[in-house]
């Protein structure tokens, strides 16, 4: 019954990650053909800076909204200090950041983009910075309730939604377009979130306006200090060696391997959303540490062969999959899918566990292990680069998540194996 649960929520999310795909497709296609493999590397700057900054405008608060929701949604006093403080800390600290960026925009611009003419693109973030992490704690209240047919609607009609405005701009404006719309697009769907949610119990001021609680703000600091670690590391890392990769060969080298993470994330989207709704909250909720045993090794055999299948089928397709995405001016990226999806098998095989820890609020071990292999990725990247070329960057991506796994697996042996 329980595996007909997760296969259920499993296909839910697989609808919205669907449309997902569609609207990153369209817009990685239409990048493709207009600034190519060079133009991919800079646009990928942009997304890496704009991942920080919604962490840190939200305060990293969202998994402790999902987990703390999940765990008090049956205690009305608890819930209200819970979602009082956390919009609270979202409203002030999204205001805080988005001033920031604005005030920073020419100096950002030039930073990120290489050219300070795109400062109104972080000027339109700083504007929309508070409405996009809004949205996102709302979206988290929901995730936290385990309501995931209303979760997976919203998920639909607000891509749908995002996929016509990207396309309405990118037709209307090309380049610049597609630059807005990626800073934009999730404040357009806030409005359209609220109307689908207006009518539920918590959406009230009762609930998202109660008086600070300091021991609720410390609660919310370990998943904050884990959510911006993570935020940080992970693109931080992909700075550093898409300009290392830029340095040593050229942009359009960098935008080779770019577009791999590209279309890499495009098809491991379905798995890591059925993590956030499905998983995360249900981790949250157990106590007993045979029936968290039972979870995890249940979600291991219902994703191991999803995911083999999935990335087998990517290996043998990707003539296909590089056309249908990109041009022919992308070939190069073929020689590079061996050792991404199998880095990319040992990824998803070790955040099954690693969830575990943002479920557990182990932050200290979190934060150790995500700052540890983010530095090896790139002492890895170095040094694969150095002697394969290219190729040694998803060789380093690679061997990095096969330890990942096995650090996990030591880490959890005793609750795993443990009769």
């Amino acid at each position: 019954m329980k595996s007909s649960n997760l296969l259920k929520i499993f296909s839910l999310t697989g609808i919205s990650t669907v449309i997902k795909v569609v609207t990153s497709y369209i817009t990685v296609k239409f990048l493709a053909s207009l600034v190519g493999p060079a133009g991919i590397a800079l646009i990928g700057q942009l997304q890496n800076f704009t991942t920080i900054l919604i962490t840190l405008g939200a305060g990293g608060i969202n998994n402790g909204v999902v987990k703390y929701v999940a765990e008090y949604k049956e205690n009305h006093s608890k819930l209200r200090e819970i979602l009082g403080n956390g919009f609270r800390i979202t409203a002030f600290l999204s205001l805080t950041v988005g001033l920031i960026i604005i005030i920073l925009s020419k100096f950002l611009s030039e930073l990120i983009l290489l050219d300070r003419q795109y400062s109104y693109v972080f000027i339109l973030f700083g504007v929309s910075l508070f409405f996009v992490s809004i949205n996102n704690f709302f979206i988290s209240v929901l995730n936290g309730y385990q309501e995931f047919k209303k979760y997976v609607i919203v998920n639909i009609i607000t891509s749908a939604i995002g996929l016509a405005f990207t396309v309405g701009l990118v037709v209307l404006f090309n380049i610049r377009g597609a630059l807005i719309s990626m800073v934009t697009y999730q404040a357009v769907i806030v409005f359209f979130t609220v109307m689908y949610i207006r009518k539920l119990h918590w959406f009230s001021k009762v609930f998202l306006w109660s008086a600070w609680s300091k021991k609720v703000i410390k609660q919310y600091v370990s998943y904050s200090f884990m959510t911006i670690v993570s935020a940080i590391t992970v693109p931080v890392t992909q700075f550093v060696i898409r300009r290392f990769l830029i340095q040593e060969y050229s942009i359009t080298d960098a935008g080779y391997w770019e577009s791999m993470n590209k279309i890499s994330g495009l098809y491991l989207m379905l798995f890591t959303s059925t993590f956030s709704v499905y998983y995360l909250p249900k981790l949250s909720e157990v106590k007993d540490q045979i029936v968290l045993k039972n979870e995890i090794f249940k979600t291991y055999k219902i994703f191991t062969p999803i995911l083999l299948i999935s990335l087998v089928s990517i290996f043998l397709l990707k003539d296909l999959v590089v056309y249908v995405l990109f041009t022919p001016n992308f070939a190069p990226i073929k020689k590079l899918f061996f050792w991404q999806v199998c880095g990319d098998f040992f990824k998803i095989m070790s955040w099954i566990l690693a969830f575990v820890m943002v479920a557990r609020s182990m932050s200290r071990v979190y934060v150790i292990t995500e700052i540890s292999f983010a530095v090896l990725q790139i002492v890895l990247t170095y040094l694969f680069v150095d002697y394969y070329g290219l190729t040694g960057a998803v060789q380093a991506y690679f061997v990095n998540y096969f330890i990942y796994f096995w650090t996990m697996v030591v880490l959890f042996k005793n609750m795993l194996f443990k009769k």
